[in-house]
């Protein structure tokens, strides 16, 4: 598996501190997984722990378990979850002959090239229990921006795209859909337009507050998107 340097030096831990300002957001998005999210789970990319942190007081997962390539991020989770297993590296490190529920994977696949091999990496951990795959990764190859080199994305996905590889690797797809319609604009017009290198903390914090809701409740409830900012699978391991 080969990764991009960006993805783990200076990119990730400028793009960590802008989104652990999106709150609502990042609740949202683990609603969107709490019911496959149980038993033995294995989050694929700490980063800073902002997730880990939610995943930490759920009742429902017995075990959790995290992996962290950067050994800064390691240091960081280490001290701020005292006892909770890390594992740094990547997935290839995760100790064989483990039983995983479920694997839940953020923003991560698109850092790594040979991403269909880690998709089946990913089936050969989960299948032995049936296990789902939790995957949330950026979409619409036409708004890959500056950022997106600058953090270390190799691509952004098309709905079919991603249900093709999640089924080449052995993947039943549950649940497949775009996510942030509004994202998808402000992503546009802020680094593909006007070519911005970094997130603005202000502009952040109104998104998450007073666009992201409502928009997030239609989506939610009534009308699914056609195209939006990231892609949301849940895929069953056959």
């Amino acid at each position: 598996m080969k990764e991009s340097p960006n993805a783990l030096t200076v990119s990730e831990d400028f793009e960590f501190k802008a989104l652990s300002l999106a709150d609502n957001y990042r609740a949202a998005l683990l609603r969107e997984f709490s019911k496959p999210l149980h038993g033995n789970v294995l989050e694929v990319g700490a980063g800073i722990g902002q997730i880990t942190e939610v995943l930490l007081r759920k009742h429902y997962i017995n075990r959790l378990v995290s992996i962290e390539p950067d050994p800064g991020f390691c240091r960081q989770l280490l001290k701020k979850f005292p006892g909770h297993t890390i594992v740094q590296g990547t997935f290839k490190d995760v100790h064989e002959g483990d039983d995983w529920d479920a694997i839940l994977s953020i923003n991560v696949l698109e850092h790594i090239q040979e991403d269909e091999d880690e998709l089946k990496n990913y089936w050969h951990c989960l299948a032995k229990n049936i296990g789902t795959l939790c995957l949330f990764v950026p979409a619409r190859p036409e708004i890959y921006a500056p950022l997106d080199k600058d953090f270390g994305h190799f691509r952004r996905y098309t709905r079919p795209e991603l249900r093709q590889k999640l089924e080449r690797a052995g993947f039943q797809v549950l649940r497949l859909r775009y996510y942030n319609v509004a994202g998808y604009f402000a992503w546009w017009l802020n680094f593909c337009l006007l070519r911005k290198r970094h997130f603005n903390t202000g502009s952040v914090r109104f998104f998450d507050r007073f666009i992201f809701p409502p928009v997030y409740r239609f989506e939610s409830r009534v009308c699914a998107p056609f195209i939006g900012q990231s892609l949301l699978a849940v895929a069953r391991a056959q």
